[in-house]
């Protein structure tokens, strides 16, 4: 059996420790704090429960993972957090425990990276293969979905959304959702094209890439509203799965998609029926 816990460390009667599982020195694991095998937790990290952790994951030094959520309304409730396996946590990142009024669970995948001072604000979703660069943000009940990359510096709003193998750009301010597969940029946010090499880096092929292009280019460049525009998607690329998603995500948008293009000032943050 390797790992084992620093004699400087603190952890909780009630925590469950995997075999494998490192604990550095001055790191404390709070109360109902499970953490699954082979997961690393370095000097001065804290955890607090209910948390559970899953495996292979490595906990950098000075983050904060599961502690409460900075929401007027939390009460003490029972809330959880879930982290599954595999997660590069960096040093002073933030994840938070969930809202009793927000579902009571925020809720992380596998294989994403958060670089330093990144945060993950109470009752969000994130999917797996995520990069979070240094400092960026999400506010409470946000969801990102697989394989997006979130700039240094850049926030997304409350209840806000980001798309499947979205790019978004360094300081970028998101307040509304930010659709899938593109490249969305700047603090009046603008799509600045198809993401074609972060596509071509998951594998995606000449034909698929070019498949998105064109659902893309109907979409924000076709001169239709938002509505008519997928319409005739959903009638010209019928049995494309990524033509799926995409429509899927912007119809069940709440507070509209971002889909300006640069130079134009209409349409930053709407609906798409400007």
């Amino acid at each position: 059996m390797s790992g084992g816990i620093h004699p400087l460390a603190w952890v909780d009667p009630s925590a469950v420790l995997a075999d494998g599982v490192t604990v550095g020195p001055f790191a404390r694991i709070g109360a109902e704090v499970e953490i699954g095998e082979g997961t690393e937790v370095a000097s001065g990290a804290q955890i607090q429960g209910p948390t559970r952790i899953g495996s292979g994951n490595r906990i950098h030094p000075h983050a904060c993972v599961g502690t409460d959520p900075q929401d007027l309304k939390f009460a003490g409730e029972r809330v959880c957090l879930e982290i599954g396996d595999r997660n590069q946590i960096r040093e002073h990142v933030t994840i938070h425990r969930g809202t009793g009024k927000g579902g009571g669970l925020t809720r992380i995948g596998d294989d994403n990276l958060f670089m330093v001072y990144s945060h993950v604000a109470h009752d969000c979703r994130v999917g797996s293969r995520v990069i979070f660069a240094n400092n960026a943000t999400l506010a409470g009940h946000c969801e990102v979905d697989d394989d997006a990359i979130v700039g240094a510096f850049s926030a997304l709003q409350q209840y806000g959304r980001i798309g499947r193998h979205a790019y978004i750009g360094g300081y970028s301010r998101l307040l509304a959702d930010a659709l899938p597969y593109v490249k969305t940029v700047g603090m009046r946010p603008a799509v600045l094209g198809v993401n074609r090499i972060g596509l071509q880096r998951k594998g995606f092929d000449a034909d698929r890439i070019a498949d998105i292009v064109r659902a893309f280019r109907i979409y924000l460049r076709s001169g239709l509203n938002s509505g008519a525009a997928l319409e005739r998607l959903s009638v010209e690329m019928p049995d494309n799965p990524d033509v799926a998603y995409l429509v899927d995500y912007v119809r069940s948008a709440r507070r509209g998609v971002i889909r300006a293009l640069p130079g134009r000032r209409g349409g930053e943050e709407s609906g798409g029926d400007e």
